[in-house]
């Protein structure tokens, strides 16, 4: 769909509202850069307080380079929604996933914003990446569902399909 359009919501609300109904559940948001993951948190740290009738304010953050090792460990246990990028994911994340534990298996939703990215060789290592997190997930006890999003491609089924072979 263009940009502009309303992807953002068709994602976030249903997820929200997952981890505002289901309190175990966790999610994981995956975005080409950092700037794009930090720029979603600052909009979801905005939103979030504001809805109506919310029991609790859901603990977000964000997970890159960038985050200071002393806060680490409170983002693993304590966050239910984290974003970041795949070479996060890849570097960070999966090589200690003894440490994410209670994260992955729990985490219900991992979304793929402007899969348009993920294309080529690019594309091809994030795929690996991507069926080394399902299979991390599965040895949890976790099988989280995917929802990819991209503004500007005219195959997403086809693309979507190879990056997370479903």
């Amino acid at each position: 769909t263009g940009t502009a359009s309303g992807k953002t919501l068709c994602y976030n609300l249903p997820v929200l509202h997952h981890l505002l109904t289901n309190a175990p559940a966790r999610a994981f948001y995956l975005f080409p850069t950092k700037a794009l993951a930090h720029d979603q948190a600052d909009q979801l740290s905005t939103t979030i307080p504001s809805a109506p009738h919310m029991p609790a304010p859901i603990p977000i953050a964000t997970y890159d380079g960038d985050t200071p090792t002393s806060a680490r460990p409170a983002i693993r246990s304590q966050a239910r929604l984290i974003l970041s990028t795949p070479d996060m994911l890849h570097t960070a994340i999966l090589p200690h996933h003894a440490k994410w534990s209670e994260f992955l298996g729990q985490l219900r939703f991992v979304v793929i914003d402007e899969m348009h990215v993920y294309r080529g060789v690019f594309g091809s290592h994030v795929a690996n990446v991507l069926r080394r997190l399902k299979r991390v997930a599965h040895f949890y006890g976790a099988n989280p569902q995917f929802i990819l999003t991209s503004a500007t491609i005219t195959n997403p089924t086809e693309l979507a399909e190879r990056l997370i072979e479903e």
